[in-house]
């Protein structure tokens, strides 16, 4: 009898464990230099919004007082960026990212901002951290776990070096639970997105990929007890723009 291999989704597909994280890559590889653009053209521009109600949450010390964030799966530095400039002068970012495209791309952002010197960029996998134990006050990860072949490894690497008391926040696209609303999802998501990812960037595929992943995507339930079961306490969620995203948080305690 053959032995069973691990398997895991890549949008809608079934695949080996171990290939998900190259065509992952592959797919970020090809948008790297628009990936801000994908995001406007996924949200209709309400990313933005997404992600300042997430560094509200972080709520970084507006002092001197010494505050280290690590935005997992953050290339482009769009979080880290937001976070050090709503805090003060105490306040540094470590941007933790697997595909070297995208971390280049943040890293040139962050020069032409003035920013360098308070967010460094660092590849690394996001089941593995290269940092030791309770090394940051809090870890971010915006639109970014779901790509992750090993989700219950990633958070118990953020709860690992998490120091006592840091808190985790996941931004994340969920289900949208408004009648109606949920139709008009479906039809934008599926038949307009890659559609306008093809004309804009001539990679339809990659669209394809993220619109399947978000609904591949543990629903927000399900989710919270996976960063439960991480070890994390006091674990919520919020529902955002009528369930299109969930922000959900974890405290190391």
């Amino acid at each position: 009898m053959p032995a069973a291999r691990d398997e895991t989704h890549f949008g809608f597909r079934t695949i080996p464990l171990g290939e998900k994280q190259a065509r992952v890559d592959d797919v970020f590889h090809s948008v790297a230099r628009r990936y801000d653009l994908m995001n406007d053209l996924m949200s209709g521009g309400l990313h933005r919004a997404w992600k300042e109600a997430l560094v509200t949450a972080v709520n970084p010390p507006k002092s001197d007082r010494d505050f280290t964030l690590l935005d997992l799966a953050g290339g482009t530095g769009d979080i880290a960026f937001r976070v050090v400039e709503a805090g003060g002068s105490g306040t540094r970012a470590t941007v933790c990212d697997i595909n070297a495209e995208m971390l280049a791309v943040g890293a040139e952002r962050a020069e032409k901002r003035g920013l360098d010197q308070s967010v460094s960029f660092e590849q690394g996998n996001a089941e593995e951290l290269p940092y030791p134990d309770r090394s940051f006050d809090c870890v971010t990860i915006a639109f970014g776990i779901r790509n992750v072949p090993r989700i219950e490894r990633a958070l118990s690497e953020a709860h690992r070096v998490l120091k006592t008391g840091g808190r985790f926040l996941c931004l994340e696209f969920s289900s949208v639970d408004v009648p109606g609303l949920d139709a008009l999802y479906e039809l934008y998501s599926f038949r307009v997105i890659p559609r306008i990812g093809q004309a804009v960037t001539g990679d339809r595929e990659a669209y394809q990929y993220l619109v399947e992943s978000i609904r591949k995507f543990p629903k927000p339930k399900v989710f919270a007890a996976m960063i439960e079961n991480a070890g994390f306490r006091r674990v919520s969620f919020r529902l955002m723009t009528g369930g299109v995203v969930a922000l959900h948080s974890g405290w190391k305690l």
